[in-house]
C-alpha cells in the first residue's frame, strides 16, 4: 500500500493594509464594518482609494472570496485602481492558480507579489521555484519566512539543505512550533526517525505553551496541533510500532477534528499501513474523500481536500483507492480510476504503473507492454521503473524476448550479477544462446575494465564457464576456468577446471588433479578395489569408513551381537498383582456385542407392521393391484384366476364367526 505522510505546511499568507490599520474582533464585525462602513464611505467619496482597498481587504478577511473579487471587477470597470494583487490573491484562494498567476505577470515585484507567487507556485507542484523565490526573499525582514522556506525544501525533496539554510538565517529549530514541525520533517526525509520524534514533541510543548498564551480553547489547541499529532503516528510507523500507530490514527479519525487535511493524512496511512485487510472499511472511508463529477469521468477530493492538500498528497489518496479497488476484484472501477489519474497526474509514473496492472488484471498483457514502451519513450527521466515494470510484466506473461529487451534498455544494471543472470535465463527461454554467450562476454569484458572494490569479475567468469560447459562449448569454458584459477586459485574454479580439461585435454586434467588437497580419512582406501566393487555400503551402527582388515566371520558376529535385543520385563496395569492374578478376563470381550456367543437378538415387534393413514387406504392400494393383477392373468389362465380371487378374499374376524356360533 503506498504510504504517505503529514507533510511539512507553509504558513498562510496574511494580507495587510498598508493605509491605516483596523482592530479585528469577530467576523460578525468584520462583515458589518465591509457592509456599512466602507459602504457609507463610498457613498459620499465613490473613488477614494483607500476605502476601496479597506472594503476589499476586509471581505478577504471575512472570507468572503466571491464577493471581494465581484467587488474588484466591478470596481475596475469604474475607476482605474490598482487592485491586480487583491484579485490574483482572491483568485488564488479559489484555487485558480494558472489565473491567479496571468494576474501578476503585470505587476511589480515586491515582497507582497513575490511571497503570493511562491505560494501559488507552491500548491501547484513547482517546488524548485516556489524554493527560488524564497532564497531570494532571506535578506527582506519578512515575518515567518523561515517556515515558508523550509517546507518548499522538504516538499522539493532537498532536505539535506535544510540545516544550512536554518544556520545561514541564524535561527533556532525550536524558535517557533511551525519551525520545529517543518524541520522534523526534514529528518524523516533523511531516515533521522528519532531525532525527528523528539522534535515533534518539542514542536507539540511548544505548540501549546504559544497557544495557550494566546488564550486559544484546549478545542482549539488541539485543532491546531493536529498534524504534529498525525506525524508523530508516522514516526511510529516508521520505527515499527505498528500497533501504536494503528491506535494514535484510529484515535484521531474518532475524534473527527475540524482539520480536515489531518484527518484525510490518517486515514489515508491507516489504510496504507493494514494494507489488503479490511478492503470495505477502506474504501468507504476514503470514498468520502473523494466525489467524483456527474457526466463524466473525472475525480476530485472534497473542496476542502482539493485547496489545502499538496499534490503528492492528493495522488496518495487515490493511489490508495486504486489498490483496495484491485484488491477487491473491482476491476471495471480500477479501470475508470486509471483512466482518470492519467489526466490528473500526466507526470506520474505510479498511474502509468496501475493502468498497466489493471490491464494485466484483465488478462492484457500485450497492451500493458505496449503503453509501458510508449510511456517510457515519452518521459525518458522515468523510463527505468517503466522498463522494470514492462520486463516483469512479460517474463510473467511467457514474452522473454521482450523481457530481455526491456532491461537491455537500462545502462545502470545491465552488468549487475542479478541482471545478467537474468538475462541469461530469458534468452535461454528464447532459445537465443549465442545472445546469452554474448552477455557473459559484455559483462566479463566490462569488470575486468571496472575499478571498483566489489569487484564481480569472478562470479560472472565462473556462472559463464559453467552455462558455456553446459551448452557444449568446453574449450571456452577451460579458458576461463583457467583464467581464474590463475588471478583468484579458486577452488570450486579449481574443480570445474578438471572437471572441463577431463573431456578435452586428460593430461591437463591430471595436472591440476594434484594440486587438490587431498581429503582427511581417505589415505587407507584402495581406490582400485573400490572401483571394482558394484557399491559401498555404509556400516549400520559404526562409522561410514570401516577397517579393511577385519575378517568377515568377524564382522558376521558383531552384527549378530548388535541385532540381539535386551528383553524388558512385562508392565502390569496399575494395582495387578502377577502371583493373584484372579479370573482370566472374558475372551470376547473385544468382538463386538452382535458377534459373541451370549448374544440373543430382539424379538421384531409385530405392531411396526400396523397399516398406518386414513382408513382403507392401503386396502384399495392393494385390491386395485391385485385387480390389475387379475386382469393380465385373466385371458390366459381361467383356473388360475379363480384360485386367485379365493386367494385375495379376506378371512372373517374373530368377532363375525363368534356371532355365527352363537347362531
Amino acid at each position: 500500500m503506498y504510504k504517505d505522510q503529514s507533510m511539512s505546511r507553509p504558513s498562510k499568507l496574511q494580507i495587510k493594509v498598508n493605509t491605516f490599520s483596523l482592530i479585528w474582533g469577530s467576523i460578525e464585525f468584520v462583515n458589518r464594518v465591509a457592509k456599512e462602513c466602507f459602504s457609507a464611505v463610498l457613498s459620499v467619496a465613490p473613488g477614494d482609494e483607500d476605502a476601496i482597498r479597506c472594503k476589499i481587504v476586509s471581505l478577504i478577511k471575512a472570507d468572503n472570496i466571491d464577493d471581494a473579487l465581484s467587488t474588484i471587477v466591478t470596481l475596475s470597470k469604474k475607476d482605474p485602481i490598482d487592485v491586480g494583487f487583491y484579485k490574483a490573491y482572491c483568485l488564488y484562494r479559489q484555487n485558480k492558480l494558472d489565473e491567479a498567476l496571468e494576474s501578476l505577470k503585470g505587476l511589480e515585484k515586491d515582497n507582497a507579489t513575490m511571497l503570493l507567487e511562491s505560494q501559488i507556485l507552491f500548491r501547484q507542484g513547482k517546488m524548485d521555484a516556489s524554493v527560488d523565490i524564497y532564497q531570494k526573499l532571506q535578506k527582506s525582514k519578512i515575518e515567518s519566512l523561515e517556515i515558508n522556506l523550509v517546507a518548499g525544501l522538504v516538499s522539493a525533496g532537498r532536505a539535506s539543505e535544510v540545516q544550512g539554510v536554518i544556520d545561514t538565517m541564524r535561527v533556532k529549530a525550536t524558535s517557533s512550533f511551525e519551525l520545529a514541525y517543518n524541520t522534523a520533517c526534514s529528518l524523516l526525509e533523511r531516515n533521522k526517525f528519532s531525532d525527528a520524534e523528539q522534535l515533534l514533541l518539542s514542536a507539540r510543548r511548544i505548540g501549546q505553551e504559544t497557544l495557550m498564551d494566546e488564550n486559544l480553547a484546549d478545542d482549539e489547541i488541539e485543532i491546531e496541533l493536529a498534524p504534529i499529532a498525525v506525524q508523530l503516528a508516522y514516526v511510529q510507523q516508521l520505527l515499527g510500532n505498528k500497533q501504536e500507530a494503528i491506535a494514535s490514527y484510529t484515535n484521531l479519525i474518532k475524534r473527527n477534528l475540524p482539520d480536515e487535511p489531518s484527518n484525510a493524512v490518517a486515514i489515508n496511512n491507516l489504510i496504507a499501513l493494514k494494507g489488503p485487510k479490511d478492503i470495505t472499511d477502506g474504501l468507504k472511508k476514503l470514498d468520502r474523500l473523494i466525489q467524483k463529477n456527474s457526466g463524466d469521468q473525472s475525480f476530485q477530493l472534497v473542496p476542502s481536500l482539493e485547496l489545502k492538500l499538496s499534490p503528492k498528497q492528493k495522488e496518495s489518496i487515490y493511489i490508495n483507492r486504486m489498490l483496495l479497488l484491485l484488491h477487491s476484484n473491482k476491476i471495471d472501477q480500477a479501470h475508470e480510476l486509471a483512466d482518470a489519474l492519467l489526466k490528473m497526474f500526466p507526470h506520474s509514473v505510479t498511474p502509468v504503473l496501475l493502468q498497466a496492472t489493471v490491464f494485466v488484471r484483465e488478462n492484457k498483457a500485450g497492451k500493458a507492454e505496449e503503453m509501458l514502451g510508449k510511456y517510457a519513450k515519452k518521459f525518458p527521466e522515468n523510463s527505468k521503473i517503466v522498463f522494470l515494470a514492462r520486463a516483469q510484466i512479460a517474463a510473467t506473461a511467457g514474452h522473454p524476448q521482450i523481457a530481455s529487451e526491456s532491461l537491455l534498455k537500462i545502462p545502470d544494471i545491465q552488468h549487475m550479477p542479478a541482471t545478467v543472470a537474468t538475462l541469461v535465463s530469458l534468452k535461454e527461454r528464447s532459445g537465443d544462446t549465442d545472445g546469452a554467450n554474448a552477455l557473459f562476454d559484455s559483462a566479463i569484458n566490462y569488470w575486468s575494465n571496472a575499478m571498483t572494490e566489489d569487484n564481480n569479475l569472478s562470479i560472472i567468469m565462473q556462472e559463464a564457464a559453467a552455462f558455456k560447459l553446459k551448452h557444449g562449448q568446453k574449450e571456452d569454458a577451460l579458458k576461463l576456468y583457467e583464467k581464474l584459477v590463475k588471478s583468484q586459485n579458486n577452488i570450486e574454479a579449481l574443480v570445474g577446471l578438471i572437471q572441463t580439461a577431463a573431456y578435452t585435454d586428460v593430461q591437463k586434467a591430471e595436472t591440476y588433479e594434484k594440486k587438490l588437497k587431498p581429503l582427511p580419512g581417505l589415505t587407507s582406501i584402495d581406490v582400485n578395489a573400490l572401483e571394482k566393487t558394484s557399491g559401498a555400503r555404509h556400516g549400520e551402527n559404526g562409522p561410514h569408513l570401516a577397517n579393511n582388515n577385519i575378517e568377515p566371520n568377524e564382522t558376521k558376529t558383531s552384527k549378530d551381537k548388535a541385532r540381539k535385543k535386551r528383553k524388558r520385563k512385562p508392565r502390569y496395569p496399575k494395582g495387578f498383582d502377577p502371583a493373584n492374578p484372579g479370573p482370566p478376563p472374558d475372551p470376547e470381550r473385544w468382538l463386538p456385542k452382535r458377534e459373541r456367543s451370549s448374544y440373543r437378538p430382539k424379538r421384531k415387534d409385530k405392531r411396526a407392521a400396523q397399516i398406518r393413514g386414513s382408513q382403507g387406504a392401503m386396502a384399495k392400494e392393494a385390491f386395485s393391484s391385485n385387480s390389475g393383477n387379475m386382469k393380465s392373468n385373466q385371458p390366459s389362465n381361467a383356473k388360475g384366476s379363480s384360485s386367485s380371487e379365493a386367494a385375495v378374499q379376506p378371512k372373517p374376524s374373530s368377532k363375525s364367526s363368534r356371532k355365527k356360533s352363537r347362531k
